[in-house]
């Protein structure tokens, strides 16, 4: 009886399903989402830590003094700034044809190349692009090469990486086409920050993970859901909390786990107080775990 137990038990074990390791990811949050704005920085640093997270993601700061504070906040509380979203591209795209408006985008990325080497980031988040009715496609992609490739010098003087997000800016709209662009600078100071919600309504996130692999330098993570609006009756697209939309999450994990990727996920929400970040938080420990 012993041994036929022990045939049956050997016979199902392959039908077993390894459980999910997780994933070696630093949790990060905005800056942004951190509320009451009315807290000092300091108080909004350790709420974010509180909240169980490991990491800020801070954005564009033109104020020596208040970038000061900042810097403090983060020593003082031992919460890492990991990035900086810089703040001037999309009022002022690098792929405008006013060569004022470039210049001013180009001074918004001085800036926040020169704040990320305050704070002790390695990254610089940037949208590189924007296509509208005045900027083909074919224009935005050179424009923004070209201001991109002269900004490279100080990204290597400063050790920040240029990190490439895609957007609802009817730019990079393939996973190819975003590799592409990456590899066309052949530069180490220049990679991905992939976000995982922006490309749900035309492609899978997974297969973009997949095809960027090692050009991913960051992510970002939201949720995506298409939801029912009776007001106009149809379906419209709408960001929700993590793990309540459509996002197959565990796919996320897999292809996240299959590229090696180690480095920092930010949650990119709607802002609040410390029991919603609590439960934002928590639901990052879900995806990393696989569950």
């Amino acid at each position: 009886m012993q041994r036929r137990a022990f045939l049956s038990s050997a016979a199902l074990a392959p039908l077993a399903m390894p459980a999910a390791q997780r994933l070696p990811i630093k949790k990060a949050v905005l800056i942004s989402m951190l509320r009451p704005t009315s807290l000092s920085f300091k108080d909004r640093f350790q709420m974010a830590k509180d909240c169980g997270f490991e990491e800020i993601e801070c954005q564009t700061v033109t104020d020596p003094a208040v970038a000061g504070e900042i810097r403090k906040a983060s020593e003082a509380t031992g919460m890492r700034i990991h990035s900086v979203m810089n703040m001037a591209h999309w009022q002022y795209p690098l792929s405008s044809a006013d060569p004022s408006v470039v210049e001013t985008s180009v001074k918004g990325m001085e800036t926040s190349i020169r704040n990320a080497a305050e704070w002790g980031a390695e990254t610089v988040l940037l949208v590189p692009a924007v296509v509208n009715p005045q900027t083909s496609y074919g224009d935005a992609w050179k424009r923004s090469q070209t201001q991109i490739k002269k900004m490279i010098p100080m990204a290597e003087k400063n050790k920040v990486i240029i990190a490439v997000e895609e957007v609802w800016n009817k730019f990079l709209l393939s996973p190819l086409e975003f590799a592409r662009y990456v590899d066309d600078f052949k530069s180490p100071w220049v990679k991905a920050y992939f976000d995982v919600g922006n490309v749900v309504l035309f492609g899978y996130p997974q297969d973009w993970i997949r095809t960027l692999g090692k050009r991913i330098v960051k992510l970002h993570f939201k949720d995506f859901k298409f939801q029912n609006d009776p007001s106009i009756k149809k379906r419209v697209a709408d960001f929700v909390n993590l793990r309540d939309g459509e996002i197959d999450w565990k796919a996320i994990h897999a292809a996240l786990a299959e590229i090696g990727f180690k480095g920092t996920a930010t949650v990119e929400l709607a802002g609040g107080e410390a029991a919603y970040l609590k439960d934002v938080s928590h639901r990052v420990d879900q995806i990393l775990d696989g569950v």
